[in-house]
């Protein structure tokens, strides 16, 4: 509208004659469009009443017009849905960390369900099931030609009940059979531990209690470690989390950086737009950070470590991000129920949309396949050495103190170790922070 009001406006200037010619085709182009809108939903209300009346079975008219809002919803994108009463009430539930279930965030994609990342702690990853697993059938019911609704209703049920999926998975040939005991979840957004000189916040997910459990952990951390100057740097692992709240990303990322753009948003309007900025207060002073990612980690998970990256305050480490560039907006309608819109797209501070492609870590570090070890790998009984025979000599040369300092160094380097074998990834994150932090002693 604004550029035919443009283009009338220079017709004035150069006579009557041509802005009629400009602004009379556009004119009648708007009305025939607006007839050919509601010729469609006059054929709409046809199809509507002929299913009404002459379908082979009688059906619920609620269920009928529900299936058509959420067809149209869905034929947009991926992400698009509509929500009835119950589910939109759950997803208010999930925001602020409870919720119930196989605990596995999924998409519908090629009309099956694509897991984009089993949560922690949650039946479905105990079981076994992985980040861009697809589950073809629920029970031995197939869910080609379900709506997403349907299909997770499928795979709701009673706390305790088990429920058997079959799982496509890239690289395997015969599709899975995988059982699953649903349970209640009450998802810990954050925890924070510390791996020898570094903290390691885990981030699952991304809701109101994210920023409060990552602060309260890493003052927790930082002070039992006594302090910032005895830490070497934070490991922010986002692997498997598939976002969430998009305020609670910008929040995360906030708290690592000084000042600058950490994501724009743009719509289809430009002036719909937004910006969203750093606040002066880096909680770590600096210090250095290592992002972890995955191809689970998606949507807000992605605007971090996008924001982080782009401000080069953090090393990226891991595999390709999920690629989740767009936003969407909760919008209640009429009957209790809401729609799942997508709005806009997001831009990290650089200006790039990572929508489909993901977010390419600094560092491409590959998680290597479990492996069940035999007896006799995993016989962890302790191996004789010189100090333990009898009647060895001591070693005069030095100090009891040197040598306890080596005993722990000694031991440092053994849960180093174990890490490597029980999470590739991580001890690979926390190894740059040992280089940093070499690096920056070496500078001083």
């Amino acid at each position: 509208m604004k550029k035919m009001l443009m283009a009338a406006a220079v017709g004035t200037i150069t006579g009557i004659g041509a802005t009629t010619y400009i602004a009379g085709p556009l004119l009648a182009e708007e009305a025939g469009d607006r007839a050919s809108v509601y010729e469609q939903l006059d054929l709409f209300g046809i199809i509507f009443e002929r299913i009404r009346t002459q379908y082979v079975e009688e059906v619920d008219e609620g269920e009928l017009i529900e299936a058509a809002i959420n067809g149209m919803l869905t034929s947009l994108d991926p992400h698009s849905s509509y929500l009835p009463p119950q589910a939109f009430t759950a997803m208010q539930v999930d925001n602020r960390g409870e919720f119930g279930g196989l605990g596995i965030e999924v998409q519908q994609e090629s009309g099956f369900v694509k897991v984009v990342t089993p949560m922690d702690g949650s039946p479905a990853l105990e079981a076994g099931i992985e980040a861009g697993d697809f589950i073809t059938a629920v029970d031995g019911e197939s869910l080609l030609g379900l709506t997403l609704g349907e299909a997770v209703e499928l795979m709701k049920g009673p706390v305790g009940t088990d429920v058997e999926l079959t799982v496509r998975r890239e690289g395997v040939e015969e599709p899975l059979e995988i059982g699953v005991t649903r349970g209640n979840i009450k998802l810990t957004a954050a925890r924070v531990r510390t791996e020898g000189d570094s903290v390691v916040v885990r981030v699952s997910t991304f809701n109101e209690q994210t920023l409060p459990n990552v602060r309260d952990g890493m003052e927790r951390e930082i002070e039992a470690a006594g302090g910032l100057d005895s830490i070497n740097g934070v490991v922010l692992d986002l692997r498997n989390n598939p976002g969430g709240l998009l305020t609670a990303g910008v929040e995360l990322a906030d708290i690592f950086l000084e000042q600058g753009e950490i994501v724009s948003t743009r719509g289809r309007n430009p002036r719909d737009g937004d910006r969203f900025n750093a606040r002066p207060g880096d909680t770590i002073n600096g210090l250095p950070l290592v992002v972890l990612i995955n191809g689970g980690s998606a949507s807000a998970s992605e605007i971090v470590a996008g924001a982080l990256q782009d401000h080069r305050r953090a090393v990226v480490v891991g595999t390709k991000s999920f690629g989740k560039g767009s936003v969407q907006s909760i919008m209640p309608v009429q009957g209790d129920g809401a729609m799942r819109l997508t709005t806009s797209r997001y831009y990290t501070p650089s200006g790039r949309s990572i929508q489909a492609l993901g977010v390419s870590p600094d560092i491409v570090v590959q998680q290597p396949p479990r492996v069940q070890q035999t007896e006799e790998e995993a016989d962890d009984r302790p191996r004789r050495s010189e100090a333990g025979l009898r009647g060895s000599i001591s070693n005069d040369s030095l100090s009891e103190d040197q040598q306890q300092q080596i005993l722990q160094e000694q031991e440092a380097a053994e849960q180093a170790a174990q890490l490597r074998t029980d999470d590739y990834q991580l001890a690979y994150a926390v190894d740059i922070l040992k280089g940093l932090s070499a690096i920056d002693m070496a500078a001083q």
